[in-house]
């Protein structure tokens, strides 16, 4: 067995990895404004003079898995007016689209033991354009494009350092690092490296006072001492020089206050920069980093080599080349047995780097949210009204643990209906991880008591897709199909158990009429609606949405799968399976129609799903708006085989005398008195005349779809926006196919006509399903009116081409995702590192968002592995 799928196997070799954030200013667990503005409270500007309460950031960092030390790179090109010790960017309120990194980073390669790690960072020669990157941003609108760091012409004339990070693990706490350093110049370039390690302040808040150190016992080592982690080295190979100080506030220069300490948390960047005489000529404190003031020659490299041990004898660096190469063959041996079936090379290297960034994207997330609201016994007291503001009703989550994060600069939270996503392409590499994920959120210090789960720090309360079941099932098929066939069955059922309750709460609080028909809010899809969907509505009038019934209806499904998976050994399930149908059944009707005169969600003219509003009076508005929310229905739709009801036979008691007893619904489930190929039945919300109809708009190209995927509002809104006056004011909704032209959510995602892999991922699962069951006979004209027909499953398979042609080289060599950028689409040094985006471009497939949102853009590393 390859290495790394032993070392898999054993815990302690995921002691150290890449968990420290790429930001923790700007979040919401260090703001304790009275107003809640998160942004302004903790800025990028603070961030180098403010020790963190509950998380560290840096530049390609690690940290142990409680992050007690940290370790990152810091670097100075001579010119800066400050260290890089953190990527910049623009807070939400800065950026024209919201928040916004303005750094080239990549993540290029990692195992899933972070036993082999490596990342590039670009590093411009000439002065960062701190002042430029925000001006012209602040000048841009909504309708114009952001301006990032290569608009600025920086790296026009190649005069830029690639910073290569590198980490390799002799042992769980015997750790390599090596730090590559090109210069693509035609001219020599100065530069200070700084490897800096230093200790999360957990001392500062008034509950243990103790304080670990680290102090030089040579020019090239630093000894760490830590009560929890005990006694380490960081052995700094050729250092002249080890700087120190402490990972303290600033507060003479944050808050003129003058607390007594002398070397703070930015005293190795005012001395650096400045030349003060701000580090600890003891040599000792809580951050250290070794200064390596190097001059590289034209086109050569400078390398310098670290490590991070528990000892301390003679030859350090003797076995370290030998160790780093073999953990990259070891590397390249894991990768090569799973992309073993995949045929192209460019698509392995797109495979590989999507897996480097869902593991690069791991992160140490602390959050207590009693302890936030009611402030710390040593810090000044929140304002009284922080009781009552953000996450209140969450005083029971305490967080504390390693989480798969959506970005860790944009995003650096979890976000619940993300992680759903990002398990199913880690359940390829490392499952049991995957597992814990999705398991990790129904906790009792996650979830809350009323079995809502935790939505993102912003607003826990916010409602998220119930794809948790959907996932849990997914990884668990997937987990079983490289295990022999044999599945995790105590996951399932430990997960199925607290879904239960988080199911008893959709039914409860997201379905006011008690009809089956589902409000939810904004559920993910943040402007896809005319109005903001979590608006508070006047009494007696309700959003009903063809989305939330969907994702309930799919709710359904999945539990029952899992249910019957269960009933295999425990007869007990088979009940729960029958519950789960029926109330599949209850909802299938309610979207069918909730009365006469085409009342019910599905609209007879257009032939196709919206949302509903319905008033005080009795009556009702179609809100013909053509995006996702009409093809979520789509997303409900299973298959059994006729084994399961032969083997089942209580489940199978239970469905006839149901199905006997309300014809009325049976009739509504598709083609469920008829058996498919090979004995199957088919469970859908759409039966084959409205699931045609909808592939109908889905698949054609002057609305949903395009040459990189199906838009998430059809390109029919463009000639056509959606209007509706309310109080005398117009809204609309019109096809918007690149980033978001309103302020809805703050601006920095777009649902009106982008491709967002999460979606089609699903969409393309579905029709894998549905071509499970139809078999070859069935077919449909793809693209619509083209003439030539396919099955669903063949459909599938071309939807997923246009998404991982996303990324691949087409046939003029050029990535679709770097748009019309000449330097990333012709220059070596830049077209094959890749960023995996929030979200593409609804006509031209550019990526937009956040450029490092791998979580669930890392689907496509699904997409080209082999079924």
């Amino acid at each position: 067995m390859n290495p790394e799928k032993e070392r898999l196997k054993e815990i302690s070799w995921k002691k150290w990895g890449p968990y420290l954030t790429e930001r923790q200013w700007g979040t919401v667990r260090e703001d304790y404004s009275a107003n809640g503005d998160a942004w302004k409270y903790t800025t990028h500007e603070m961030a180098r003079c403010k020790a963190w309460r509950w998380g560290e950031e840096g530049i390609g960092g690690i940290c142990d898995n409680k992050q007690l030390v940290c370790f990152a790179l810091a670097l100075w090109n001579k010119k800066d007016p400050i260290l890089k010790e953190r990527l910049f960017g623009l807070s939400g309120e800065e950026g024209n689209h919201g928040e916004d990194v303005k750094e080239l980073y990549y993540y290029l390669d990692s195992t899933p033991t972070h036993t082999y790690m490596k990342m590039l960072y670009k590093y411009p020669q000439a002065e960062f354009p701190y002042q430029l990157l925000m001006q012209e941003n602040g000048r841009r609108s909504r309708q114009d494009p952001e301006f990032e760091l290569m608009d600025t012409g920086i790296f026009n004339e190649d005069q830029y350092f690639d910073v290569f990070v590198e980490y390799a693990k002799a042992d769980p706490e015997d750790i390599l690092i090596r730090i590559t350093v090109n210069n693509h110049s035609k001219e020599k370039a100065a530069l200070n490296i700084l490897p800096t390690i230093w200790f999360r302040n957990t001392w500062a808040w008034g509950y243990d006072n103790y304080i670990p150190s680290m102090y030089g016992i040579s020019n090239n080592t630093i000894d760490i001492q830590h009560k929890i982690l005990g006694q380490y080295f960081l052995h700094c190979e050729n250092s002249n020089e080890l700087l120190f100080c402490d990972n303290e506030t600033n507060c003479t220069k944050l808050y003129d206050f003058q607390d007594g300490k002398k070397y703070c948390k930015d005293g190795i960047n005012e001395y650096i920069i400045h030349q003060v005489k701000s580090i600890n000529p003891d040599r000792g404190g809580t951050k250290a980093a070794a200064n390596y003031d190097i001059v590289v020659s034209p086109n050569q490299s400078s390398i310098i080599r670290l490590r991070l041990c528990k000892k301390h004898d003679g030859d350090t660096f003797r076995d370290f080349d030998k160790i780093f190469n073999q953990r990259i063959e070891e590397a390249n041996n894991f990768f090569a047995e799973l992309q073993k079936d995949i045929q192209a090379e460019d698509e392995k290297m797109v495979q590989r780097q999507a897996f480097a960034g869902l593991l690069w994207g791991k992160q140490f997330y602390y959050y207590n949210v009693d302890r936030w609201l009611k402030g710390d016994p040593s810090e000044p007291p929140p304002a009284e009204q922080r009781l009552q503001g953000r996450n209140k009703e969450w005083r029971h989550l305490n967080n504390e643990d390693i989480i798969s994060m959506p970005d860790k600069w944009e995003y650096p939270w979890y976000a619940a209906w993300d992680l759903a996503f990002h398990c199913i392409s880690l359940a390829l590499i490392d499952p049991v991880f995957a597992k814990g994920q999705l398991v990790k959120l129904t906790h009792e210090w996650y979830m809350h008591p009323n079995g809502q789960l935790p939505a993102y720090e912003w607003s826990f309360s916010d409602v998220n897709p119930p794809v948790h079941a959907w996932a849990t099932w997914r990884v668990y098929e997937i987990e079983k199909k490289s295990n022999n066939g044999v599945g995790d069955t105590q996951f399932l059922e430990t997960i199925f158990h607290k879904l239960l309750i988080n199911f008893t709460w959709w039914v409860n609080r997201k379905d006011k009429e008690g009809n089956n028909i589902f409000e939810g809010g904004f559920l993910g899809m943040d402007n896809i609606g005319i109005f903001d969907r979590n608006m508070q509505f006047p009494d007696g009038v309700v959003l009903e949405q063809s989305d939330a019934t969907s994702w309930v209806a799919m709710y359904s499904l999945n539990l029952m799968r899992i249910a019957l998976e269960l009933a295999k050994t425990n007869s007990v399930y088979q009940d729960m399976a029958s519950k789960f149908f029926e109330h599949f059944l209850y909802i299938a009707s309610a979207m069918e129609s909730m009365g006469e005169d085409n009342a019910g969600l599905w609209d007879q003219e257009d032939e196709f799903y919206y949302d509903n509003i319905n008033y005080s009076d009795g009556k009702r508005l179609k809100l013909k708006i053509r995006s996702m929310v009409g093809l979520a229905p789509l997303f409900a739709v299973e298959v059994l085989d006729d084994e399961v009801l032969q083997t089942q036979t209580e489940f199978a008691g239970r469905l006839r005398w149901f199905l006997e007893n309300r014809p009325d619904l049976a009739s509504l489930v598709s083609r469920w008195h008829e058996k498919g190929a090979d004995e199957k039945h088919l469970l859908s919300l759409v039966r084959g005349h409205r699931m045609k109809r909808i592939l109908y708009r889905m698949l054609d190209e002057n609305e949903f779809l395009s040459d990189h995927g199906v838009r998430a509002l059809s390109k029919y809104h463009k000639d056509h926006p959606y209007q509706l006056d309310i109080n005398g004011t117009t809204l609309s909704v019109e096809y918007t196919p690149g980033e978001s032209t309103i302020p809805l959510f703050g601006g920095n995602s777009n649902w009106r006509g982008p491709v967002w892999m999460p979606a089609n991922y699903l969409i393309i699962e579905s029709l894998q399903r549905f071509h499970y069951y139809y078999g070859d006979d069935f077919k449909v004209e793809y693209p619509t009116n083209s003439g030539k027909y396919f099955t669903l499953g063949e459909i599938a398979s071309e939807l997923s081409k246009r998404l991982i042609g996303l990324f691949t080289f087409d046939d003029k060599k050029r990535r679709t995702v770097f748009g019309d950028n000449n330097k990333f689409q012709s220059d070596p040094a830049f077209n094959n590192y890749l960023l995996f985006y929030e979200y593409f471009h609804g006509d031209s497939g550019k990526g937009l968002g956040a450029s490092h949102q791998t979580g669930w853009t890392g689907l496509v590393a699904k997409l080209i592995q082999p079924r």
